[in-house]
C-alpha cells in the first residue's frame, strides 16, 4: 500500500494508487469457467480513487437513462491485469470483488443498485498463442451494471472480433457500449492512444498521507474475507458443511444468516455438553452436527421465509429455539415430522410464549418409539399392497423406497414413526 498520493485533474484523485501488485484468487465455487481448472490468479495492477459521474443505462429502445444520484461522490477503481481468459471467469472476478468489498463494508448495495460497475477490456488471439506480450488489440466496453451484462458483453465482443479477423479485417482500438438484452456491442468512440486519460497535477488538492498506524488498525480490524469464511465452514470439524451449503450462508442477507447459523451451532453444543454432563448413557447423545444445523437453517427455516415471502429475520425463530428442535431430533426425543411442526409453530408466533421443551412436554409430542416388530409389520402391509413397486425397487429404482416410508408414516400413530427406522425395515424385507 502506498502511503502518499497526490491529486491530479481529469476528476482523478490519487493516481499514485492506494495499492499495487495485489492478487485475487478465483476458484470453482466462485463460478470460474471449467476450462480454467481449479484456480485462477488475477493480478491487481492498482487501486485508485476517483469522483463518480452519472450512471447510464441504455434500454433496447436506444433510450439512455442517466442516474445522477452519485455525481461527485468518491469511488475507487480497481484495475486488474489481462489474466482472465473466459467470459464466465470475468463475471466471477467482478462477483468476487463485490463480495470482498461488501464483507469489509466498502459496498453495501449490489451492481444493479449502482454499488459497483465494471468496464471490461476485450481482446482475442489465436489458439495456442500463450505469449502475453502478443495480446490482440483491445476494445473497452463501458459501464456494465450486472454480472450477466459483464459475461454477455464479453461473449458478444469476442465473437465480433473473431468475425472481423477471420474476414481479413483488423480490430480498432475503441470504446464500445452494451445495451441490456442486446446480442452485439456498438461503437461509441475511437481511443486516442493506448492511454485514454491525461493526468495533470491539481494545485487545489494537497497530497494525502496515510499513516502506518491507521493502516495497521484497519488491517487488524478487518473482518474475515469470504474465502476465509468458506474455508472455516467447510473444513473446521464443528461445521463441515458442503460448499453448496456454505456459500449461501456467506452470501445471503449480509451474513446475517451466517451469524444465525454460528449462534445455533453454539447453542446446540451447549445442549449436547449438558447431556454429556448429566448422563453417561451414549444412547441419549445427540447425533446432530453443524451440518445438521446448516440443513435446518438453509432449507427448513429458509423455506418458511420463502413461502411467507418474508425477508430474513433472526428474531423470528431464535437460534436457541432452532438448536433445541435440532437437538430433540438428534436425541430421538421427537420425530423429524414433529420437529418441522414445532419450527413452523415458532415461526408463526403461535407458541404462546412457551419454550420448545415446554411445547414438547405440554402437547404430548415426545416420541414413544415403536418396536422393530411394529415397523416390520407395517412394512409388510404396505409392500403387500404394492407388489409392482416392490419389484421396481428390487430392479434398482431405490427412489421409490420413499413412497413406502410415507405410507408407513400415515399408518403409524402421529409423531411415533421415525423415517430412518421405517426405511431400514423396508430394506430388510427386500
Amino acid at each position: 500500500m502506498d502511503n502518499t498520493g497526490r491529486g491530479d485533474g481529469w476528476l482523478i484523485l490519487l493516481p499514485e494508487p492506494y495499492a499495487k501488485a495485489g492478487t485475487l484468487w478465483l476458484y470453482p465455487h466462485d463460478g470460474i469457467a471449467p476450462e480454467d481448472g481449479e484456480a485462477v490468479r488475477v493480478g491487481i495492477k492498482q487501486i485508485q480513487m476517483e469522483q463518480d459521474t452519472a450512471k447510464s443505462q441504455e434500454l433496447p429502445s436506444h433510450t439512455v437513462l442517466l442516474d445522477f444520484n452519485r455525481v461527485s461522490r468518491p469511488l475507487i477503481e480497481i484495475i486488474t491485469l489481462p489474466e482472465i481468459h473466459s467470459p464466465a471467469t470475468a463475471a466471477a472476478c467482478v462477483r468476487k470483488i463485490q463480495a470482498i468489498l461488501q464483507s469489509c463494508g466498502a459496498v453495501n448495495t449490489g451492481m444493479e443498485m449502482g454499488g459497483l460497475r465494471a468496464d471490461v477490456n476485450v481482446s482475442v488471439r489465436r489458439t495456442g498463442d500463450t505469449d502475453t506480450a502478443e495480446l490482440g488489440q483491445r476494445t473497452e466496453i463501458k459501464n456494465l451494471s450486472s454480472f450477466k451484462a459483464v459475461e454477455d458483453a464479453i461473449v458478444a465482443e469476442r465473437d465480433r472480433q473473431i468475425a472481423v479477423l477471420e474476414g481479413g479485417g483488423k480490430i480498432d482500438g475503441e470504446t464500445r457500449g452494451w445495451t441490456i438484452g442486446s446480442t452485439e456491442t456498438r461503437r461509441l468512440r475511437e481511443k486516442e492512444g493506448s492511454v485514454d486519460y491525461r493526468y495533470m497535477p491539481d494545485p487545489d488538492i494537497a497530497p494525502v498521507v496515510v499513516g502506518e498506524q491507521l493502516v495497521e488498525t484497519l488491517r487488524t480490524s478487518m473482518p474475515p474475507s469470504p474465502d476465509e469464511l468458506l474455508r472455516m465452514l467447510t473444513e473446521e470439524p464443528q461445521y463441515m458443511l458442503t460448499m453448496e451449503d456454505a456459500k449461501p450462508l456467506v452470501e445471503l442477507d449480509d451474513c446475517a444468516r451466517l451469524e444465525y447459523y454460528l449462534d445455533a451451532v453454539d447453542e446446540l453444543h451447549l445442549l449436547q455438553n449438558a447431556d454429556v454432563n448429566n448422563s453417561s448413557s451414549s444412547s441419549t447423545r445427540s447425533t446432530a452436527t453443524g451440518k445438521t444445523v446448516g440443513n435446518w437453517v438453509l432449507h427448513e427455516l429458509g423455506g418458511l421465509f420463502s413461502r411467507a415471502d418474508a425477508s430474513w429475520d433472526s428474531e423470528r425463530v431464535p437460534a436457541a429455539s432452532l438448536a433445541a428442535i435440532v437437538h430433540l431430533v438428534g436425541t430421538r426425543q421427537i420425530t423429524g415430522s414433529t420437529a418441522k411442526t414445532l419450527l413452523a409453530t415458532v415461526f408463526a408466533g403461535e407458541h404462546g410464549g412457551r419454550t420448545v421443551q415446554q411445547m414438547v412436554e405440554q402437547d404430548g409430542l415426545l416420541l414413544c418409539p415403536l418396536s422393530q416388530e411394529e415397523y416390520l409389520a407395517m412394512a409388510r402391509t404396505v409392500m403387500a399392497q404394492h407388489p409392482q413397486m416392490v419389484e421396481q425397487i428390487r430392479q434398482g429404482q431405490h427412489g421409490k423406497v420413499g413412497f413406502f416410508v410415507g405410507q408407513i408414516k400415515r399408518m403409524g400413530e402421529q409423531g411415533r414413526v421415525e423415517a430412518q427406522r421405517a426405511e431400514q425395515a423396508i430394506l430388510s424385507l427386500l
